[in-house]
């Protein structure tokens, strides 16, 4: 019996071929599923490790596991090819919305140690530390910032976590070049999106430079002082960017990802110390959004 949040049944016939048989000893695995489902109960519930129910074995199993499958890319590779082949059969859209939401850091996030000795006696920067591990300082207290790139169905493509104080336009290469979809056969990874969709602080000259270098077209609305700045200039402003309206209504597709993500506790609130722990989980919460999109089953079974 499949209890509530776990893998269902479909979604464990996608992924289990896709997992690793035997540890690096040559000894077997703990059941996976079993592991995977005790990782996606913190998640959900966003409690300490060691409040685990026993139902999913060991707590420091299930946190090895875990954290193993963030170092060696596991849980990237799953939601990779969960996206291949979705992609192979033609259910992705690729008009992109992009977008970031901040998320509150919980104090238990704080004080991630510095890898490796330090020297002498110098101690490290505590603002240095933080923003090392993606986490921003503000009125609020500690932030994390996520920037998602999702396709016309709402679904993620692309993850990057950075302290909550970063401004979303320098992040924007970034969440672009994490779009990156390979294919079943001989091909290059599709990388260009057919449109951009972005709000207003993704209005810039080089954000739109470089989205028309890759043949990408650009959906994102004019500043009102931009606006009032190009109208200043007369003809030496130029013309207004292109902008269609209808198809700009369509970006409301991120928000309900960032809300689908959020009902995963640990997403909305971060407890990871660590960036990669945190940016692991939410690769996890995307992977299980795609193995929940209903069409993708019917469409993968009659492939």
């Amino acid at each position: 019996m499949v209890g509530r949040g776990e893998l269902t049944d479909s979604a464990w016939e996608r992924i289990a071929p896709l997992l690793p048989g035997v540890d690096g000893r040559g000894r077997p695995w703990r059941d996976h599923r079993q592991v995977i489902n005790g990782v996606l109960w913190r998640l959900r519930t966003g409690a300490p490790w060691r409040d685990l129910p026993e139902r999913y074995g060991p707590w420091q199993t299930v946190y090895e596991r875990f954290a193993r499958w963030e170092a060696d890319g596991t849980w990237t590779r799953l939601l990779e090819q969960v996206q291949v082949r979705d992609d192979s059969v033609g259910t992705v859209e690729w008009t992109v919305s992009v977008d970031s939401t901040i998320n509150r850091a919980h104090q238990h996030a704080a004080g991630a140690r510095k890898k490796g000795p330090a020297a002498g006696d110098e101690l490290e920067d505590p603002a240095c530390a933080t923003a090392g591990q993606a986490l921003g300082r503000s009125r609020g207290g500690l932030t994390t910032k996520v920037h998602l790139a999702c396709d016309g169905r709402g679904l993620p493509l692309a993850v990057v976590v950075t302290p909550g104080n970063v401004n979303d336009s320098t992040v924007f290469d970034e969440v672009m070049d994490g779009v990156k979809v390979p294919r079943t056969g001989a091909g290059r990874p599709r990388r260009r999106p057919d449109a951009v969709i972005a709000d207003k602080a993704y209005s810039s000259r080089a954000i739109r430079q470089s989205l028309r270098r890759r043949g990408i077209r650009a959906v994102i609305p004019e500043r009102a002082d931009q606006k009032a700045n190009r109208v200043r200039r007369g003809q030496a402003g130029g013309r207004p960017p292109a902008f269609d309206r209808k198809l700009y209504k369509a970006r409301n597709v991120v928000e309900r990802c960032f809300n689908r993500l959020k009902q995963f506790r640990a997403i909305a609130t971060r407890f990871d110390k660590l960036a990669t722990r945190y940016k692991a989980g939410l690769h996890l919460a995307a992977l299980i959004l795609w193995l929940r999109e209903p069409a993708q089953d019917r469409l993968s079974d009659s492939a």
